[in-house]
């Protein structure tokens, strides 16, 4: 019998296997990861990291935070997705909403890491998505999922228009944006918080120049998004309401990142739980970045994920200008 929970995480959810590169190299922009074809490359060791994704990620999170966490998605019956729901209950996630499909196999993805980037190798096995009786969660956080999945996002936008005190977070996956604003549009309507990067946000838009910043807040939020938030890497993170953009800048890095696979989802995650705790949006602006900051300084992404106390240390900690400012 399900509960009501604070936040419900819908997504899919795999296996990283972390290969560490010894040698190669990168384009001159960073974009591209060189490796000479037919060569023997070198790698340092491998390290394997059950139960991640974006929305996985995202229910981890909000559970350290202080939030009732739950997770929907699909494993297979496999030993992999026995580990993958060990490790969620491990974090006290709740996996009354996973399903386990016969003859199936669990997601398991490779990550090509080099220096403090990495590359990702993604198959996603195809599942009949279902959603489950969620009762009336206070926040649904949906991410990334499977490619044949559109009636699923109806189904979940039929959800939420029969359980309107439910709040829904959208950090659209690369197959999401592939579906195109159109077939989403009742997601997009009905979101109260969406995140995504400057690359996306312009990928979802059908831009392909250099535009300033607030033109994509401006156009991410006539979607329909009632907070509009968008990252750029190192530079730090931006917010539109519809009447005020800020910037945030990053949390200083304690020492050089190790990692920065899981550091958007930290962000987006902390800052729904912020808001789903009663914070400001500039508050969550806050919040979100020491998150990040941690989680870089370990492999994968749920290592690094902190309480609320420790995130509340390193607030008092922080730079005088470590604050929102006003664009």
């Amino acid at each position: 019998m399900s509960s009501h929970f604070d936040f419900v995480a819908i997504g899919d959810i795999t296996t990283d296997a972390f290969i560490r590169i010894k040698s190669a190299e990168t384009s001159r922009d960073k974009r591209k990861l060189l490796l000479s074809f037919g060569d023997k490359v070198p790698y340092e060791f491998v390290e394997v990291v059950r139960a991640v994704g974006n929305s996985p990620n995202a229910a981890v999170a909000a559970k350290r935070l202080g939030l009732t966490s739950a997770l929907v998605a699909n494993v297979g019956d496999d030993h992999n997705g026995g580990e993958c729901l060990a490790t969620l209950k491990r974090n006290g996630v709740s996996i009354e909403f996973i399903k386990a499909h016969q003859h199936k196999e669990t997601n398991y993805h490779y990550v090509l890491w080099f220096e403090d980037d990495r590359t990702i190798l993604v198959k996603h096995h195809e599942y009949n998505y279902k959603l489950p009786d969620l009762d009336e969660p206070r926040w649904i956080y949906l991410s990334s999922l499977g490619e044949k999945t559109l009636s699923y996002h109806k189904e979940i936008a039929g959800f939420l228009e029969n359980h309107p005190s439910t709040k829904l977070v959208f950090q659209p996956g690369t197959f999401q944006m592939n579906m195109g604003v159109d077939n989403l549009k009742e997601i997009y309507k009905r979101t109260e918080i969406f995140f995504c990067n400057v690359e996306e946000a312009k990928r979802i838009l059908g831009i392909i120049e250099e535009v300033d910043i607030k033109l994509l807040l401006q156009k991410i939020h006539e979607l329909g998004p009632k907070l509009t938030v968008i990252t750029d890497g190192r530079k730090g993170a931006y917010t539109f309401d519809g009447q005020k953009m800020l910037f945030m800048p990053l949390y200083p890095d304690p020492k050089p990142p190790y990692d920065r696979t899981g550091a958007g989802d930290a962000f987006s995650s902390t800052f729904t739980a912020a808001i789903a705790l009663g914070k400001s949006v500039e508050e969550a602006l806050m919040w979100g970045p020491i998150n990040s900051m941690s989680v870089v300084q370990y492999i994968g992404a749920q290592r690094g994920l902190l309480d609320k106390e420790t995130i509340e240390k390193y607030l008092r900690e922080a730079p005088e200008d470590y604050k929102p400012k006003i664009i």
